[in-house]
């Protein structure tokens, strides 16, 4: 992806934030300035990937494979035993025509929620023991509600609703057609996208930026090379 786009992208997102009521932390409008004024004291920030993150997976079609995500608070795996957070939060935007590329988590739990915007439709299909997609129905938790569904099933899920997603179920998501992109709000156990997430499809979790112009603001995979940690 070039940097233009991600900007592009960052303030569309911001106007839809803006938009729904939904208001980010500051230091998501921190300028490199205002990180290395920081950078002592937002360690937890930079260890726990807080913050920004676009990407299209590698596939360089936006538009048809992608995510914006920012994650809002975030623990971190190795201070689990000595009183860290166990938690994460992430608020991300999802375009029509745009979808998630099918996955699932090795340990991380999430529950998936439509804040607003349009409809959100999510597949689901059971794992198998060496990743394969397993044709067996599928146990959800639908706010708090247990269903029984066939593999490869779609579920929507309107505004205020939510799905429970468990490391054995396989998963893609994206806007219903007609309308409109969606606010999706997760809530989850402590996350570490660089290790956590199982693609079906071999694919890039992180995007590989072409540096045509400055950054709007950093994405959270920015932070080691831009502010040279």
């Amino acid at each position: 992806m070039k940097r233009s786009e991600i900007n592009q992208i960052m303030q569309r997102a911001i106007e839809f934030f803006e938009e729904q009521h939904f208001y980010l932390p500051k230091f998501a409008y921190w300028s490199l300035k205002d990180w290395q004024n920081h950078l002592k004291e937002a360690q937890e920030i930079i260890k726990n990937q807080l913050g920004w993150d676009i990407s299209d997976y590698g596939e360089n079609d936006f538009s048809k494979k992608g995510l914006v995500h920012f994650t809002i608070r975030n623990g971190n795996v190795e201070d689990l035993n000595k009183g860290g957070k166990s938690y994460c939060e992430k608020i991300m935007i999802i375009e029509e025509n745009q979808s998630v590329p099918l996955h699932h988590h090795q340990t991380k739990i999430e529950d998936i929620i439509n804040r607003g915007g349009g409809s959100l439709q999510i597949q689901v299909y059971n794992v198998g023991g060496n990743e394969e997609i397993v044709e067996s129905p599928v146990l959800v938790s639908l706010d708090g509600i247990e269903k029984r569904v066939e593999a490869g099933s779609i579920l929507e899920l309107i505004h205020g609703e939510s799905i429970t997603l468990k490391p054995i179920h396989y998963h893609k998501f994206w806007a219903k057609k007609g309308t409109g992109r969606v606010l999706i709000g997760e809530v989850s156990s402590v996350n570490d996208d660089y290790k956590d997430n199982k693609f079906k499809n071999k694919i890039k979790r992180f995007s590989e930026i072409e540096e045509d112009e400055a950054p709007l603001y950093l994405l959270y995979n920015d932070y080691k090379k831009i502010l040279n940690l």
